[in-house]
């Protein structure tokens, strides 16, 4: 049962971005810088989440603390994921996948790295709390 606690995130987030995929392309502005913008930093935060959770679960299922083999595992894992995600918007129409896209998505995970490696040890009392309940730490 606790494998689940602990993948069942990753599945569930995994399909979330894939279905955000599947949409068709739209704006929010007649702008395409503030399109831009806004879109892509949906990217780092949804890569960024990703992270975490493959994070978390790797932690959990390798039984290990805090080190790079966590880190970089989590890492490989979201960058494979982003590329995934970049193919299969090329078959949806009005989207196209690009490489850009890939390594903004990359920024978002180690965006999270750092936070969970260097902000996190750093952070509040009350928030470590947290963070270790959440088993980030």
């Amino acid at each position: 049962m606790k494998f689940f606690r602990y993948w069942l995130p990753v599945a569930v987030w995994m399909i979330i971005i894939f279905l955000f995929s599947t949409r068709q392309r739209i704006q929010i502005s007649d702008q395409g810088a503030i399109n831009f913008l806004f879109f892509k930093t949906l990217h780092v935060i949804e890569y960024a989440i990703l992270y975490v959770l493959y994070f978390r679960a790797i932690r959990f299922s390798l039984r290990r603390k805090n080190d790079v083999v966590l880190y970089a595992i989590a890492f490989i894992l979201t960058i494979f994921y982003a590329i995934s995600d970049e193919i299969h918007q090329t078959i949806v129409p009005s989207r196209e996948g690009r490489l850009r896209d890939v390594i903004i998505d990359a920024i978002g995970a180690f965006l999270a790295w750092i936070s969970i490696n260097q902000l996190f040890p750093k952070i509040p009392r009350k928030l470590q709390h947290w963070a270790k309940r959440w088993q980030l730490l």
